[in-house]
């Protein structure tokens, strides 16, 4: 047996100092506290104890365009934060004439206060504290569930506005025929807003298969009518224009055989807008004479020019208005002719 070390200079004892491992700071086994380190991590972000305001886990996961969507597309050239606003304004304000202000209720305010107290004897206890105000913000995130609430759309220069207890298409054509009318302009930035009424998978199977029963309202026997299709993919290269406007085509072909064509001024127009691998689908009227849904657009001209609500001009006289005075192309926005349609921003 070897005779044990009392100097406090040995080698060995200074070489057994060096391997010691650090004691845990806050009780984790491997001295960044471990299992215990959520807490002290997600108080520094507490504005509690004095750091920046906590996010809840998948608070941001829905802002964001996915499946089962309807609201609005806007387009705008740079300065999205502005857009937001102004679409905010906008519609705010156009939604209140067709569906009243906003009603809010009090359920998430009487369990946000119910929750206080229950928690108020624990308001010691810094990590219930954290919980509570966590739970306030989920709170909160439900009563900002609003009629408009805006999310990533994926592409530059577009946003998209989320609705809920709106009919975008009959919402986006009410603004559009007021400014047509009026001639007042309302917007600075936006460019072109698109009701967008569903959302499915940006592929060819998919989006087949999902327009079948989307269709239905405006193209299915005994209903009919005129259309063309308009289409504009951004980030996204696997799909093919050509392809797509023929399927879809067939689609509504098939719902009615006498479904027709018309590509200068269609009594339907079919909006396909893609981004990544969301396709955005909508079917909206007067699409030519709201110069392809364009607010900067649909306000030039004299007062003189078009004064008639579009709901009460016969289709003759769109069809005379088209051949008389052709629609100009709007270099400022993405149009749909042949050469931009597969340009991937």
């Amino acid at each position: 047996m070897p005779e044990e070390c009392f100097s406090a200079t040995c080698p060995c004892k200074v070489q057994s100092a060096q391997k010691a491992p650090p004691p845990p700071r806050n009780g984790g086994p491997h001295g960044d506290g471990g299992g215990g380190s959520f807490f002290p991590q997600a108080a520094a972000q507490s504005p509690l104890l004095g750091g920046r305001q906590a996010e809840p886990a998948g608070v941001g996961a829905s802002r964001q365009l996915d499946l089962g969507m309807s609201g609005i597309l806007i387009t705008c050239n740079m300065n999205e934060r502005k857009c937001v606003a102004e679409a905010y304004s906008l519609l705010g304000e156009y939604g209140e004439r067709l569906y009243g202000p906003e009603q809010f209720t009090g359920q998430d305010e009487d369990k946000s206060s119910g929750k206080e107290e229950e928690e108020e004897e624990e308001e010691d206890d810094a990590e219930a504290a954290l919980k509570k105000e966590v739970n306030q913000i989920h709170a909160m995130t439900e009563q900002r569930q609003r009629r408009f609430q805006s999310v990533e759309s994926g592409a530059n220069n577009v946003i998209f506005i989320r609705t809920l207890g709106v009919e975008p298409d009959k919402l986006v054509h009410h603004i559009l025929n007021d400014m047509h009318v009026t001639k007042k302009k309302k917007n600075r930035v936006i460019l072109r807003m698109l009701p967008i009424l569903g959302t499915c998978k940006a592929f060819m199977e998919d989006m087949k298969r999902y327009s079948e029963t989307f269709f239905e309202p405006w193209f299915k026997s005994p209903q009919k009518g005129t259309f063309q299709i308009v289409y504009k993919a951004r980030n996204n290269s696997h799909l093919n224009r050509v392809s797509v406007i023929n399927e879809l085509a067939g689609v509504v072909s098939h719902l009615n055989p006498e479904n027709k064509v018309d590509l200068s001024n269609p009594e339907f127009t079919i909006v396909v807008e893609v981004i990544k691998n969301i396709c955005c689908l909508s079917v909206v009227k007067d699409y030519v004479l709201f110069r392809k849904y364009n607010l900067q657009e649909v306000v030039k001209g004299s007062k003189e020019d078009r004064p008639e609500d579009a709901s009460t001009v016969s289709p003759d006289a769109r069809v005379e208005r088209g051949k008389s005075a052709p629609e100009k192309d709007e270099p400022e926005d993405e149009a749909e002719g042949e050469a931009n349609d597969n340009h991937v921003d």
